[in-house]
């Protein structure tokens, strides 16, 4: 059970007493969530799929987008320094292997963009905003994910690809299905769920200081859309608590 103090003269509002958080669960989970990726994604290439399909596979590759977006959640944790608090290194070698698993992508460098989102939310200088042009969904989402691809990790995947294909004999398809679709549908379903609803401006404008909104959930739902990403005022309110605890967090405001 968590419980949630107010916050004493010494700390900032953006951090909370969390009682009954366990030292290693955060870790365990990261573990459980790269381990069944890694399974997963072995068995998947591995799968003989000519007879099968594409309905058919539909189910795995929503399967297999759920997993990559727990990388990046879990990436996502190591930012703020939960994955495993008792040793920040471990922490963020979790956060540089997974975000490495999810697309090559530098951990340090979204580390500072990501702080830079949390203290300037829905602003100019907020690396996750739109730029008052691009509003609509895909075109914030195109404006955001050119501030996180760069021509080196496409060259590289692409030769990872080739190299998967042409000397490993990993059939393209599946490395399309199980391997270059889902970690694409699970940007959209991060941005989405956790940058393009949550920080949409509502109707009677943002409400400082967080300019997020939550948008609830049945929990169960929450899970599988975003990893609880859904309680995003909670998470900005909060942002030393694990995506897991979220759910808590809300009930207990």
């Amino acid at each position: 059970m968590i419980q949630l103090e107010e916050p004493s003269s010494h700390q900032t509002k953006l951090t909370p007493v969390v009682k009954g958080k366990s030292e290693f669960k955060g870790l365990f989970i990261a573990i459980v969530i790269v381990t069944t990726w890694v399974i997963s994604l072995s068995l998947l290439l591995s799968l003989d799929i000519s007879k099968l399909k594409f309905w058919m596979l539909l189910p795995v590759i929503l399967w297999q987008t759920f997993l990559y977006t727990g990388l990046f959640i879990t990436s996502h944790d190591a930012m703020h320094g939960v994955v495993f608090p008792k040793n920040p290194k471990i922490n963020h070698f979790i956060g540089t292997l997974t975000l490495s698993l999810y697309g090559l992508l530098p951990y340090q460098k979204l580390l500072k963009k990501h702080w830079l989102h949390h203290h300037n939310p829905a602003s100019k200088i907020d690396p996750d905003f739109h730029n008052g042009k691009h509003q609509n969904l895909f075109a914030w989402y195109f404006h955001f994910m050119k501030g996180y691809w760069s021509w080196g990790q496409i060259i590289a995947l692409t030769s990872i690809y080739n190299f998967s294909k042409y000397i490993l004999h990993i059939p393209s398809d599946n490395l399309t299905y199980f391997w270059v679709l889902p970690s694409l549908l699970s940007s959209l379903q991060l941005f989405y769920f956790g940058t393009f609803l949550p920080h949409s401006e509502p109707i009677g404008g943002y409400v400082q200081p967080h300019r997020a909104q939550t948008i609830s959930r049945p929990i169960w739902w929450s899970f599988i859309t975003c990893y609880h990403f859904g309680y995003h005022e909670e998470h900005h309110e909060y942002p030393n608590v694990c995506w897991w605890q979220l759910p808590e967090i809300y009930k207990a405001k």
